[in-house]
């Protein structure tokens, strides 16, 4: 079974988890998306050049905090259904 991911399932705020990521994952995800849009923007590119690195279209306006959570549930997501699929 797949979940579609909806965006308005966001965090509304900084302590908050998805409430459909398990707490761990979305921790280490969010870590790794803070590094994927670090090294970016350490190499001079914006918010919507971390989400195309990592196959994510993106607004011209997106901000690096939306950015950063929108990979985090990208990498919480497909880590999913990798593990998914590794128990099966």
């Amino acid at each position: 079974m797949v979940i579609p991911f909806d965006h308005a399932s966001l965090r509304q705020s900084d302590d908050e988890t998805p409430v459909h990521v398990n707490p761990i994952l979305w921790q280490q995800s969010l870590g790794l998306a803070r590094q994927i849009s670090a090294r970016v923007f350490r190499d001079g590119g914006r918010a919507c050049d971390a989400l195309a690195a990592v196959g994510l279209s993106a607004p011209a306006d997106a901000t690096w905090d939306k950015a950063v959570e929108m990979i985090a549930a990208e990498l919480s997501r497909s880590r999913a259904i990798l593990g998914k699929k590794a128990a099966a």
